[in-house]
């Protein structure tokens, strides 16, 4: 991430990873105040086994094209509200250039980039295939529970 501003966002992809059993790291790397860090991360994260990175930013957000510009792995950018309602991220994320794609979640969507980084690993991986089918499963549960409790719902004029 950016920086640690950015960690009430991001903790929803951490419990997610956790609660899966995937190892992961967190970090706070700024692509202007720390370039150099980015730079050792992006290009030694295949090295250290990372599969898929999730970077975050705000503002100008050019941390996840910047890691992105300078690795071959799958980098998901998760553009954070900080200002503009999330909108500057959001751009500065999905706007790159031929060649250097980022693929890119709504605004503090930190559990849809987890999720889609799981689905990115599950491709080669058939135990992490069973837990995504397994969550995906849970919320289907969830919803249908919802409505279960909704049936119980009374309304003058409610038919169902």
């Amino acid at each position: 991430m950016g920086s640690t501003s950015d960690l009430p966002i991001m903790e929803k992809a951490a419990q997610f990873l956790n609660e899966m059993e995937i190892p992961f790291e967190m970090n706070a790397l700024s692509a202007h105040r720390t370039p150099e860090e980015v730079e050792k991360f992006a290009k030694g994260a295949k090295d250290k086994g990372i599969k898929v990175i999730i970077a975050a930013a705000g503002m100008a957000a050019h941390l996840p094209g910047v890691i992105a510009s300078m690795t071959t792995l799958p980098v998901i950018g998760v553009p954070i509200n900080s200002s503009l309602d999330g909108m500057d991220a959001l751009l500065a994320i999905v706007q790159m250039p031929p060649g250097i794609p980022v693929a890119t979640v709504g605004i503090n969507g930190a559990l849809n980039a987890a999720i889609l980084a799981l689905q990115m690993i599950a491709t080669g991986d058939e135990s992490v295939q069973k837990k995504l089918a397994d969550y995906k499963v849970s919320l289907k549960n969830k919803i249908t529970k919802a409505n279960q409790e909704l049936a119980s719902v009374s309304y003058k004029f409610k038919t169902n």
